[in-house]
């Protein structure tokens, strides 16, 4: 049966979206960052190809891009418990902040022009990127800060997290590093955190997208329902290989691959627009 051409265009962005999803889920069990700094360029690039305007397509891949990464995590997340890689004792008071700052966070996502959040995604990844590359190694005897610390810091990355539509590994994982958890475990935690993140901040772009009228059929809000099944259908089965990979490959391997990670999506995302 010869496919017409809408049809041919609708399988066309369904085979991107599930290629994205391999990518996605090895970088969410790799680096813990959820796939979201993935997730976003592709998305923009795709939702142009459907016609989309840029201002509705960023807070589109944004939105969609969280609730990816809500299956994409809960797959890293449990691969990273079951080989021990969770920090237990910070996990609560980290996703207790992290969660009000994404809902917050959102709203305020929703409110601001396209250009305006590709700009602030762009350069926050820069940002880590240096960080990561500069930053010396914490002491050994670095220890975790005060609960209520941990909590504050979690509310601030939960609303840059919903701002950029990351899982907020991105953030969390230095945060973390720097308060002297080994490399592996902060991957880990970070994916467990991304899972809370996601959750509520994917919730804020539907409530905040709600009655726009320029959004394309099968959207609910902000989040649009065939990037996110076609993402995270691929997605799950490719975030416990990189979960694996993470456990294997020494840590200054992981620093050094994320931070250039993290400045190629950026320069892309510069590039649009």
């Amino acid at each position: 049966m010869r496919l017409t051409g809408p049809r041919r265009r609708s399988l066309l962005f369904l085979i991107a979206y599930l290629l994205a999803g391999v990518f996605v889920g090895l970088a969410s069990g790799l680096f813990g960052i959820g796939g979201g700094v993935i997730v976003v360029p592709v998305l923009l690039a795709i939702f142009a190809a459907q016609g989309l305007t840029f201002d509705i397509a960023m807070h589109i891949a944004v939105g969609s891009s969280l609730a990816t990464i809500v299956i994409t995590g809960m797959s890293s997340a449990h691969a990273h418990w079951k080989l021990g890689n969770i920090v237990k004792t910070a996990l609560p008071w980290l996703v207790s902040g992290l969660v009000v700052g994404a809902l917050a966070g959102s709203q305020i996502a929703a409110a601001l022009p396209g250009d305006v959040l590709r700009m602030i995604f762009a350069v926050f990844l820069l940002i880590i990127a240096a960080r990561l590359v500069l930053s010396k190694q914490p002491p050994a005897n670095r220890k975790m800060p005060h609960p209520t610390i941990v909590a504050i810091v979690g509310g601030v990355i939960g609303v840059i997290s919903s701002f950029v539509g990351i899982g907020g590994g991105a953030m969390v994982v230095p945060f973390l590093a720097w308060c002297g958890v080994a490399m592996r475990q902060a991957v880990g935690t970070s994916s467990a955190a991304g899972v809370c993140i996601a959750m509520a901040g994917s919730l804020g772009f539907i409530l905040a997208g709600t009655g726009d009228d320029q959004l394309p059929a099968y959207s609910s809000g902000y989040v649009y329902w065939p990037a996110v099944l076609g993402i995270t259908v691929s997605s799950v089965f490719f975030a416990p290989l990189g979960a694996r990979l993470a456990s294997r490959l020494p840590s200054h391997w992981l620093r050094r691959g994320f931070a250039l990670f993290l400045v190629v999506v950026s320069l892309r995302l510069f590039s649009i627009g």
